[in-house]
């Protein structure tokens, strides 16, 4: 055989060899050794000896994260319960009154509501039902009031806050001085809750147990996203003036949507004001100009009783119109 055609057949069977191991049936070197890897683990797992004392921790992580979740609900629970409780309101309307002060002005209110009325002649047991709702509602009312007046306030407010803390980072000063400039400058009552968050601040306490004594202070969202904002940053890092902008521009957007909701529920608002004050202003108009047709109303028991039913039914009705056009958001 001739050298040359030797040579040909020798070259032609290593191209082939060097293409098997190339091409060897798809796999990289890579796949083929963590599927060697994996093939004698395997074989270890089931020749060990003590393979039998190994437990799946899939179900205990899976109890740990339960409980995780279940104690997270509960101090969810917690927190909102805390939020309606009477000292918890108190807290947020800025008054310095504890509640069995509030309890015992309650029932001084309530007596003489009730005392009143029995000196005019009527019904004991009238007077006393007079007395316990007039009592016992009346001051939670006003309280609620000063409550949702003073959120309003303080959400009109703490988008401008925003900015001044976003100026303020731009400009290179840092966090703890922008909150003193709110502190400061401020109107009532963002003033005063940054004044608590810089006073708790300066004594060594962290910044996410203030803003966390700011939502229990001022339960609203837009405090809860300032904390959040705050907790990312301080963990992850990042532009702080650019989050607090896009907080600040949510916040004014969310303004934005609450007075445009005010403005196309304003008829509705308005339509269940005037039914629920016209039969109770009917009522009194009759009684000054026809005080004996509506004599029987007020004297005999029979009247008595229509007019509280009457009482109950409109106070059902008011609230349910309540329910039906006051929004959340």
């Amino acid at each position: 055989m001739e050298p040359s055609l030797l040579l040909s057949i020798m070259g032609a069977i290593a191209v082939c060899i060097i293409g098997y191991l190339i091409m060897d049936s798809g796999q990289s070197s890579g796949q083929k050794r963590a599927k060697n890897i994996g093939g004698a683990r395997r074989a270890t797992e089931k020749t060990s000896i003590f393979s039998f004392m190994k437990v799946d921790d899939s179900s205990s992580r899976r109890k740990l994260i339960e409980s995780s979740l279940e104690e997270l609900e509960q101090n969810q629970k917690d927190r909102v319960k805390k939020k309606k409780s009477l000292k918890s309101k108190l807290i947020q309307a800025n008054l310095k009154t504890q509640p069995q002060s509030f309890l015992i002005l309650s029932a001084i209110i309530g007596v003489v509501c009730a005392l009143l009325p029995m000196l005019f002649g009527l019904a004991p047991h009238i007077a006393l039902g007079i007395g316990f709702v007039i009592g016992f509602g009346l001051p939670r009312w006003v309280l609620n009031v000063m409550i949702n007046r003073r959120q309003a306030k303080f959400t009109a407010g703490f988008a401008d806050a925003m900015d001044i803390i976003v100026r303020g980072v731009r400009t290179g000063l840092p966090l703890g001085d922008c909150l003193r400039i709110i502190a400061h400058e401020s109107p009532e009552p963002v003033r005063t809750e940054f004044f608590h968050l810089v006073e708790a601040e300066s004594v060594g306490v962290p910044i996410d147990v203030c803003i966390e004594r700011m939502y229990e202070r001022m339960p609203l969202a837009e405090v809860n996203f300032f904390g959040t904002v705050l907790n990312i940053q301080r963990s992850t890092g990042g532009n702080l003036g650019e989050s607090l902008a896009n907080l600040s521009t949510v916040l004014r957007e969310r303004k934005l949507l609450r007075e445009k909701i005010k403005a196309m529920s304003a008829e509705a608002k308005t339509s269940a004001i005037i039914i629920g004050i016209l039969p109770p202003g009917v009522m009194g108009m009759v009684s000054a100009t026809s005080p004996d047709y509506m004599s029987d109303l007020y004297t005999t028991t029979v009247g008595q009783r229509n007019l509280m039913i009457s009482a109950g039914m409109m106070m059902f009705g008011i609230f349910v119109m309540r329910k039906m056009i006051n929004f959340k958001f």
